[in-house]
């Protein structure tokens, strides 16, 4: 693989451009990585009145609930300020899938997948907790999981 550096002073900011003959597995590893690493750090979210930072790998999913945006992960469930479109955006190109309408998981946590014969799919995540995807999504989720 070759890698090439070129200073451009009328760039407003870093820029890569990833080439490759054909798209391989590496080559969409190499630029899932490249897109999170220029995504903000860990996420803050909030316990009561106290502000907390989640790394991005402990979130198991976010859902909308009772007109709130909540972030779950295995030491509890906390509130979101950002609302689930923002959040779907900013996580766009990483393993965060929008499942349904109200709910967004982290594929990285999913523990078990079960298709039913209906056409749904029932994800476990880890520690238990139950997603179903909406009918709307399943296409999106085979692709996200290359399934």
């Amino acid at each position: 693989m070759k890698v090439e550096v070129q200073i451009d002073p009328g760039l407003d900011g870093p820029e890569i451009i990833l080439r490759a003959p054909m798209p391989t597995a590496e080559v969409e590893e190499l630029a899932r990585k490249l897109r999170e690493s220029a995504l903000p750090g860990p996420f803050t979210v909030y316990a009561e009145r106290e502000a907390v930072r989640v790394s991005r790998a402990m979130v198991l999913r976010f859902y909308a609930e009772d007109k709130g945006v909540f972030c779950q992960t295995a030491k509890g469930v906390f509130t979101a300020r950002q609302r689930l479109y923002e959040l779907e955006e900013e996580l766009a190109g990483t393993k965060f899938v929008r499942v349904s309408n109200s709910e967004i998981v982290n594929l990285d946590r999913v523990a078990a997948l079960d298709l039913t014969l209906a056409g749904t799919i029932k994800m476990t995540l880890e520690g238990g907790t139950v997603c179903w995807v909406s009918r709307r999504y399943v296409k999106k989720i085979k692709q996200a999981l290359e399934v």
